[in-house]
């Protein structure tokens, strides 16, 4: 039950990825987040774009997004509990 939880939160999630760009554009341009976060931030996305991990093939039309759509989530959710209380708030990604 918690784990179709968790899949039904991270497809609500990438359904309003659309919000969350303003909140990355801000967190590297942001004099309020640190420098090693930024790296962080750069590293986790330059991971996940050069050795994106299919568990399920893309092939299988469905199917086969939604291990993209769980990394992706992790991706952006780990970038947004590293940045700033106040930045979290601006754009209501609490």
């Amino acid at each position: 039950m918690i784990k179709l939880f968790r899949y039904l939160k991270r497809i609500k999630f990438m359904l309003k990825f659309w919000r969350f760009l303003p909140f990355l554009k801000e967190f590297f341009v942001s004099v309020d987040v640190q420098i090693h976060k930024k790296v962080f931030g750069v590293f986790l996305i330059l991971t996940y774009a050069f050795f994106p991990f299919d568990l399920i093939p893309d092939f299988l039309t469905f199917i086969g997004i939604i291990d993209d759509v769980a990394v992706a989530s992790f991706v952006l959710g780990r970038m947004i509990k590293i940045a700033p209380q106040s930045l979290k708030e601006k754009y209501n990604v609490i």
